[in-house]
C-alpha cells in the first residue's frame, strides 16, 4: 500500500517539525504549510488523506481555511488550538474539523487520533466495502455508500467522512433509534466519552440536507432515547 499523506499547517517550525517527526516514524508523508493560504495551496496540488491545522495562524488562519476547504475536500481534519474551552471546540467542529485537540498536547495522543481518523477515512472510501454497498433513498433524500454521495432533491450535500459515517448509519437502519453513545461507538469504533460531539455533527448535518433544520423531515429526534430516520 502506498504511503499517505498528511498535510501539517502551523506558524510554529518547532511544532510543525516535532509532529513531521512522529507522523513520519509511523509512515506517512508529511507536507508543511505554515499559514491558511499554504494550505489551500497544498491541499488542491497533492492527494492529501488528512490535515492537521493550526487555528491561531497569519495571511489565513485555521478556521477560514478549513471553512475554504470543506467546500471542496472531504478529507479528516484535525484542529490544534491553544484554546480549550467548550465553545471553542464545538465551534471548530462546526465549522468542519473531524476532530479537536488543545495546546500543549501528547504527541503520542495526537499520533493515535491521526491513527484513528485515517482507519476510518481509508475504510469509508473504500469501494469494497460490500456491507454497506448500494443506494438508499427516503423521500428526497438519497445516500449512495459506493460513492459517498448524498443528493437531497437531486442536489449534493457536502458531508463530512464522520457525518456521512453517522448518515449512513442511520439510514441503513431506517427507522431504528440509536442512542448518542451507540452511535459515537459505532462511528468513531471506541468507548463513548465525548457524546456532545455527536450532538454537533447531527446539527450539521440537519443543517446539510434538512429544508428547516429546526423541523427535520428526515433525521429526528427520539426525545431521551436518541436519533433515527423514518421509512417513507
Amino acid at each position: 500500500m502506498n504511503k499517505l499523506n498528511i498535510l501539517v499547517v502551523d506558524d510554529d517550525k518547532e511544532i510543525t517539525e516535532a509532529i513531521e517527526i512522529y507522523l513520519m516514524n509511523e509512515g506517512y508523508n508529511v507536507f508543511i504549510a505554515y499559514d491558511g493560504i499554504q494550505a489551500l495551496k497544498v491541499a488542491r496540488e497533492e492527494a492529501i488523506h488528512l490535515i492537521i491545522m493550526d487555528i491561531m495562524m497569519p495571511n489565513l488562519d485555521g478556521t477560514r481555511a478549513t471553512i475554504e476547504l470543506r467546500k471542496e475536500k472531504e478529507i479528516p481534519i484535525i484542529m490544534l488550538s491553544a484554546k480549550s474551552e467548550d465553545s471553542d471546540k464545538i465551534l471548530g467542529l462546526n465549522l468542519g474539523a473531524d476532530d479537536y485537540i488543545t495546546k500543549p498536547f501528547n504527541p503520542l495522543e495526537l499520533i493515535a487520533r491521526v491513527n484513528s481518523q485515517i482507519r476510518r477515512y481509508t475504510r469509508f472510501s473504500s469501494i469494497n466495502n460490500e456491507e454497506n454497498k448500494g443506494l438508499i433513498t427516503v423521500g428526497g433524500l438519497e445516500l449512495n455508500i459506493t460513492n459517498k454521495e448524498v443528493l437531497v432533491n437531486g442536489r449534493e450535500a457536502k458531508l463530512t467522512p464522520i457525518e456521512f459515517k453517522i448518515l449512513s448509519l442511520l439510514m441503513s437502519n431506517l427507522g431504528r433509534v440509536f442512542s448518542i453513545e451507540e452511535i459515537y461507538e459505532r462511528v468513531w469504533n471506541e468507548i463513548a466519552y465525548n457524546v456532545d460531539t455527536v450532538t454537533v455533527h447531527i446539527r450539521r448535518i440537519r443543517e446539510k440536507i434538512e429544508v428547516d433544520p429546526r423541523n427535520p423531515q428526515y433525521l429526528k429526534v427520539v426525545w431521551g432515547v436518541g436519533y433515527k430516520v423514518d421509512k417513507k
